[in-house]
């Protein structure tokens, strides 16, 4: 329930960014904690029926009225632990500030926080994780932001790729849950402004966890 609470304080807060004002839209997200092996499935589960019920609230959900009257639930994958793996974080403070470009105008700043390492489907992969810059950040703010691409863009998942947030952690290691891989808001509504993913980000496997495509009633 707490969690819930906080996805739907979240994307409240994402309606007024996409129109152009208060945060950006990535800005107070649920974050992702290491968790006991046995409660991966249900905590997944639970992500999956905060998604919806914010989805379905016509106060934070981001479907334009005509899809929203008519929304029964998002289509996810079935929790998979494959996709719950734990990576090294090589921080990089020497990196300096860019601009991200947006799929509008508008640019969002961040910097590489780190590059995360580690093995899926037996094969060695890496992605840059970001931090933001933007003005209304708060200060001492934890909060990453790791957007990513794979093989199945297009096909099972949004074309444009999907998002994660994530804490940062003490040490050198950092759990990533693909289960809880997100659309951007412009995968249901193109009103919204959402950061491109780089295509350094680029991994050449299939994520079959998360969010998948938004099928339109």
């Amino acid at each position: 329930m707490q969690l819930a609470n906080v996805f739907i304080g979240l994307l409240c807060a994402l309606l007024v960014a996409g129109c152009g004002e208060g945060k950006k839209y990535h800005d107070e997200k649920p974050v992702v904690k290491a968790m006991p092996e046995g409660s991966a499935r249900e905590e997944a589960l639970e992500f999956q029926a905060a998604m919806n019920e914010t989805f379905r609230d016509p106060e934070s959900s981001p479907l334009p009225d005509r899809y929203r009257k008519d929304f029964e639930g998002l289509r996810f994958f079935e929790p998979d632990s494959l996709y719950r793996v734990w990576a090294r974080l090589v921080r990089t403070p020497e990196a300096l500030p860019f601009l991200m470009p947006t799929t509008t105008s508008r640019q969002t700043r961040e910097v590489r926080y780190g590059v995360a390492y580690f093995t899926l489907q037996g094969k060695a992969q890496q992605l840059e994780v970001y931090q933001s810059l933007d003005p209304g950040q708060e200060s001492g703010d934890k909060r990453l932001f790791l957007p990513f691409l794979d093989l199945t863009n297009g096909e099972t998942t949004y074309e444009g790729g999907r998002y994660m947030d994530l804490d940062i952690p003490d040490g050198d290691s950092i759990l990533l849950d693909f289960n809880k891989a997100y659309n951007p808001y412009c995968a249901y509504n193109k009103k919204y402004s959402c950061p491109i993913v780089p295509k350094v980000n680029t991994l050449d496997i299939e994520i079959r966890a998360g969010v998948m495509a938004f099928s339109k009633p």
